[in-house]
C-alpha cells in the first residue's frame, strides 16, 4: 500500500477523529491537571494511584487483542510561594503484544517525550510533570501537560493542541489518548475575559500503529493509492522538527461569558501533527520504486466555540479553520503526490437532560475543503453524526450507555454499548462491545474484522 503506516496519518485531517469515542463515557474526560487553576495541592494524600486492567477479545476469531495492566501514580505537592507541583506517571504492560507487535518505534514523538520501553510489552511514561501557581493576577503552569480546547465529544474539532495516540484507533478516552506536551501555559484575566497564551517547544506528532498492528489503517482514502504491480515502495521515517526554539508552536485563546453563552476565540500556529506523504519515483534500480518521504509543515488554526443551556437542553458549537492541509492524491500528473487545501471543521451538538438520570446527546460533524484538486481520495464535504444514550441507576452506581458514530459519506460506523458498575467509591468494573460496520474502504469499516468484547476494572489507591 502506498505510504503504508505513515500515510495513514491523514485520518486525523480527513475526519477529525482525533479523540477516543469512549470519551462519551464521561462528561468531563479531561484530567484534573488539564486546566490552569486546578488546586493540585488541596489533598491530604499527596501520592495516589490508579490501577486498571482491560481485556479485549476479538469476536470474529476469539483471539485476545490485549490484556493490559495500567498503573498511574499521581503526585500533588504544595510548594513555597503558593505554588504546586503535579506529576502523573504510567506503567503499561500488555500480555499479548498485538496492538504494536515487537518493540515500539515511536519516531513520531519527540525523544524527550517518548515512553521508555522494556522489551516488547512493557513501557514507562511520564504523562505530566508541571509546576503551577499565580504570579500577580496571572495563572501559570509550566511543564509537561495536557491542554484542552473545545467541548465536542467523541471526535475533535478544536482539540488540536496535543497530538493523538492511534494504537487503538479512536477507542481509548480523551485523557488516555492525548500525548501531553512540554508547554508554558498562562491565563491572564482582562476584565470579564480570560486570555490564555501557550508556548510549546515540544515537536511530538500523532503516534500511528505499525502495519502489522491490530488497528493499522488500510482504507485507501487514508493510506493513499495502491502502487501498480511490480512497483516497490520505499517508506522512509518522518523528519520530525527538532529545533526547540525555532520550531516551537504558539497559541492563544480568549474566553468569556456573554448573555448566557460561554464563548471562546482560538488561534494556534503549529506544525501539523499529520505527516505529509511526499512521494517520488526512483528509476535507478532494477525495479521502479516509489519513494515516500513523510514531512511536516506549518499551518494555522483559527476558530471558536459557543455553548448555552436552555432548560434541559444544552447547545454546543465549534468551528476551526486550518489554513493549510496537505492530503494524498492519486493524480498521476502530481509530481509529489500531495495536494494543498484549506479545511473548515464544524460541530453542532445537543445534550438533553429532560429524563431523570438520563443523557441523550446528538452531534453533527462536518469538514469542508476550500478546494478539491483532481485525484483527492476523499469528498469535498465529509459528514459524521454521533448519538449517545446514557442512563444511570442505583444512585448513579450503575451506568448503561450506547454510543453510535456514523459516517454519511462512506456509510460505515462504530457502535459501542457498555455497562459499568461502581462496586465502591474507588473500584469500578465494566463490560463493553466495540462493533464496526461498513466496507473495508471506509474509515470505520476497515476494522470490520476487529470487533471485540472488552472487560475491565479500575481501582483507586
Amino acid at each position: 500500500m502506498l505510504g503504508g503506516r505513515r500515510l495513514a496519518a491523514a485520518i486525523a485531517a480527513v475526519l477529525g477523529l482525533g479523540t477516543g469515542a469512549a470519551s462519551f463515557a464521561s462528561d468531563a474526560p479531561d484530567s484534573e491537571a488539564s486546566e490552569p487553576g486546578a488546586d493540585v495541592g488541596a489533598t491530604a494524600r499527596p501520592l495516589t494511584a490508579e490501577v486498571g486492567v482491560e481485556w479485549a477479545v476479538g469476536t470474529h476469531d476469539g483471539d485476545s487483542q490485549k490484556l493490559e495492566l495500567r498503573i498511574e501514580p499521581t503526585l500533588r505537592l504544595d510548594l513555597p510561594g503558593n505554588f504546586q507541583l503535579g506529576a502523573i506517571g504510567r506503567l503499561r504492560g500488555d500480555g499479548f503484544d498485538r496492538l504494536e507487535p515487537g518493540a515500539p518505534r515511536e519516531l513520531d514523538v519527540a525523544p524527550f517525550s517518548r515512553p521508555v520501553d522494556f522489551g516488547d510489552r512493557v513501557a514507562i511514561e511520564l504523562r505530566e510533570l508541571y509546576v503551577q501557581g499565580k504570579i500577580g493576577p496571572a495563572w501559570l503552569r509550566a511543564g509537561k501537560q495536557q491542554v484542552v480546547w473545545g467541548q465536542s465529544d467523541g471526535l475533535k474539532v478544536l482539540d488540536v493542541i496535543d497530538p493523538q495516540d492511534f494504537r487503538e484507533f479512536i477507542l481509548p478516552s480523551f485523557e488516555d489518548s492525548r500525548i501531553p506536551l512540554w508547554t508554558l501555559n498562562t491565563e491572564i484575566p482582562i476584565g470579564a475575559t480570560q486570555l490564555q497564551l501557550l508556548w510549546i517547544p515540544d515537536s511530538s506528532a500523532h503516534h500511528l500503529p505499525p502495519q502489522d498492528g491490530t488497528f493499522a489503517f488500510t482504507a485507501p482514502r487514508l493510506v493513499g493509492p495502491r502502487p501498480p504491480p511490480g512497483i516497490a515502495v520505499d517508506l522512509r521515517s518522518p523528519d520530525l522538527p527538532d529545533d526547540g526554539l525555532r520550531d516551537s508552536d504558539a497559541g492563544a485563546r480568549l474566553t468569556t461569558f456573554w448573555h448566557g453563552f460561554d464563548l471562546s476565540v482560538n488561534a494556534l500556529w503549529h506544525w501539523d501533527d499529520i505527516p505529509i506523504p511526499y512521494r517520488s519515483i526512483d528509476l535507478s534500480g532494477a525495479v521502479p520504486t516509489v519513494v515516500v518521504e513523510p514531512g511536516y509543515r506549518r499551518t494555522a488554526v483559527l476558530g471558536g466555540s459557543a455553548s448555552n443551556a436552555f432548560g434541559n437542553l444544552t447547545v454546543r458549537a465549534e468551528a476551526a479553520y486550518t489554513t493549510r492541509r496537505f492530503l494524498p492524491t492519486d493524480d498521476r500528473d502530481d509530481r509529489d503526490g500531495v495536494a494543498q487545501t484549506g479545511e473548515l471543521g464544524t460541530v453542532l451538538g445537543f445534550d438533553w437532560y429532560g429524563i431523570p438520570e438520563t443523557l441523550l446527546s446528538a452531534q453533527l460533524f462536518q469538514t469542508w475543503l476550500t478546494s478539491h484538486p483532481a485525484g483527492l481520495l476523499r469528498d469535498r464535504i465529509d459528514t459524521n453524526v454521533t448519538l449517545l444514550a446514557r442512563r444511570q441507576f442505583r444512585n448513579e452506581t450503575l451506568t448503561i450507555e450506547t454510543i453510535w458514530i456514523h459516517n454519511l459519506n462512506q456509510g460505515d460506523g462504530l457502535v459501542r454499548p457498555k455497562v459499568s458498575y461502581e462496586l465502591r467509591g474507588d473500584l469500578q468494573v465494566w463490560f463493553g462491545v466495540d462493533l464496526f460496520y461498513g466496507t473495508r474502504n471506509g474509515v470505520f469499516g476497515e476494522f470490520g474484522s476487529d470487533d471485540r468484547v472488552v472487560l475491565g476494572f479500575e481501582w483507586g489507591i
